[in-house]
């Protein structure tokens, strides 16, 4: 009996989809354009900044938030890509990485704030995330084809949506975890709820909001090489076709440089979460 009955959830999940294409396509454009326009004024900027000086800016920043020691790590490690041929697509990469993590967060924040402060939306929002965060990585792939086709635009909002859990819960966290005793204080001098959570809340939750950036832009990386497979641009391109070539050696220096980058951005952003603490 069972099996006699044919849902056709597929067909009808397709049905929505063209329909929603059909009739709100001007709204798919204005997403399309607006994250076109992010991406290629980081990829713009970081392309005009001479490769070397761009190492050395870098570095400056490595010492500043990590240590002195770890800057010849992240010189070495940049000038390994460079001299492996793949700083333009690491650029690409990163412009991709910096463009996800942004929108992530400037979604993920709010969202984790009235997380934190509704019972409501914590009620709503926690099972999504559970499910977010519990899907295969290439699943998040298939809306954004649907919706964006192929290139730059679906792979960043792929990537957007795979990196967006950890900002929203750690934010909420950050902020569920500041004592009574701060917000009532600030409720006794007369602190309005936008001055309690911009003087009190964020301020008190900025560690664990950090470590959502940190998480954020992790995700980001792993996220940005599945792309690869929807003509994303960068590194994960070139990782993807190597192996459909069966091209290892493009394949492995790309992943190389995949894991440097990685390294220096997890370091930097780690710190900060140390330097806020």
């Amino acid at each position: 009996m069972i099996e006699s009955i044919n849902l056709e959830i597929g067909k009808s999940l397709v049905n929505l989809i063209e329909f929603l294409i059909k009739n709100y396509s001007w709204f798919f454009d204005i997403i399309s354009q607006v994250i076109k326009t992010i991406a290629n004024f980081f990829s713009t900027l970081l392309f005009s900044i001479n490769p070397y000086l761009l190492i050395l800016i870098i570095g400056i920043i490595t010492w500043k938030t990590v240590n002195l020691k770890t800057v010849p790590f992240a010189v070495i490690f940049l000038s390994i890509i460079l001299m492996m041929g793949l700083w333009n697509m690491s650029i690409a990469t990163i412009s991709l990485i910096l463009t996800s993590t942004i929108i992530a967060l400037l979604i993920g924040i709010p969202l984790g704030i009235l997380k934190a402060r509704s019972k409501t939306i914590n009620l709503i929002i926690s099972p999504i995330l559970d499910i977010m965060q519990t899907l295969p990585s290439l699943a998040y792939l298939i809306p954004a084809v649907l919706f964006f086709g192929i290139g730059e635009v679906p792979g960043i909002i792929a990537t957007v949506i795979f990196a967006m859990p950890p900002a929203i819960k750690l934010t909420a966290l950050g902020i569920e975890q500041v004592s009574d005793e701060l917000v009532e204080v600030g409720r006794a001098f007369g602190s309005t709820s936008w001055q309690i959570l911009t003087k009190i809340e964020l301020p008190t939750a900025l560690p664990s909001i950090m470590m959502g950036v940190n998480q954020a832009i992790m995700l980001s990386f792993s996220m940005v090489v599945i792309a690869g497979f929807i003509g994303s641009g960068g590194l994960g391109e070139v990782i993807i076709s190597g192996i459909q070539r069966y091209s290892l050696a493009p394949a492995l220096e790309a992943g190389i440089a995949v894991t440097f980058l990685a390294m220096i951005f997890d370091r930097i952003t780690r710190n900060l979460v140390g330097s806020k603490n």
